[in-house]
């Protein structure tokens, strides 16, 4: 018998160009053999990065009706997905799709996307910030980057960090919301992009590290989820999915930085996707 194949519902943008979101989430989980089912939250002509007048459709009203039809034809989800939110009332949502599909409890990973160095996004107001704390909550798993493990906390922000217990308490902190596994990505520490995570049922710590290269592609933090969701969801340990998303993200950003690629565009993914799916059919 073939076993059943995991089902993700993909709570995400699509940012038609520049490889983010939903147009690398959706190749990635694929190519790990997992069925991946779009709930969009807005469809934009370009991600919001590097590019001007970009058009801009706001799915917010629509939602509803695509989760209130998928629970009358009974379909469930192996594992709630959940990317950047653009709206107080999305949020809100967003929310309200997780309890409605959580009777077969699905692992909920939420990427509580709100800004990157240091700053949050332009249309994050102080009401999001709170709606997000409890929108984690609900999580089975969250991925925040430095700067939004740091709004949540509200802690400041610093460039480089190089006390690992301080960013280990934050886990801690981070987890007593109520996720039971954290990672936080994306720390710049000794000339390495560290990202460091804790699991609260055996109170431990994992570590990995990948070599610094100085630029910032956009949807390396879509990609890095996506492939721990995918390994989570295949069953791998917090430790091991960590290695494989580290992993596959420095080969995107490697196969791109040598490609000369302009940031904008986002990473490579087409070049070195092959080299996942080979991978996962190990």
């Amino acid at each position: 018998m073939i076993p059943k194949m995991p089902r993700v519902a993909a709570v995400h943008d699509l940012s038609c160009v520049g490889r983010c979101s939903l147009t690398v989430i959706m190749p990635i989980l694929s190519c790990m053999g997992i069925q991946v089912c779009p709930l969009p939250t807005a469809v934009l002509s370009t991600h919001l990065g590097g590019f001007s007048d970009v058009a801009f459709c706001d799915f917010t009203d629509h939602m509803p009706q695509f989760f209130v039809q998928w629970q009358k034809e009974k379909i469930d989800f192996d594992c709630i997905y959940t990317g950047f939110l653009a709206s107080e009332p999305q949020i809100d949502v967003v929310s309200g799709f997780i309890d409605a599909f959580s009777h077969n409890k699905p692992l909920v990973l939420v990427d509580p996307v709100m800004g990157d160095h240091g700053k949050l996004y332009s249309v994050y107001t102080p009401t999001m910030q709170e709606q997000m704390k409890k929108l984690i909550q609900k999580a089975d798993v969250i991925t925040p980057n430095y700067t939004e493990a740091s709004f949540l906390l509200g802690e400041p922000y610093c460039e480089q960090i190089d006390d690992v217990a301080q960013l280990r308490s934050w886990l801690v902190r981070l987890a007593g919301f109520g996720p039971s596994r954290v990672v936080i990505t994306g720390v710049q520490t000794n000339g390495e992009i560290l990202n460091i995570g804790y699991e609260r049922a055996s109170d431990s710590f994992c570590e990995v590290a990948n070599e610094f290269i100085p630029v910032r592609y956009p949807g390396t933090g879509d990609i890095f989820a996506s492939v721990l969701a995918g390994s989570l969801l295949r069953g791998y340990g917090l430790p091991q999915a960590m290695r494989q998303a580290v992993d596959f993200v420095s080969l995107c950003i490697q196969a791109t930085f040598q490609a000369q690629t302009p940031v904008r565009e986002g990473v490579l993914l087409e070049a070195v996707l092959p080299k996942l799916c080979l991978n996962e059919a190990r």
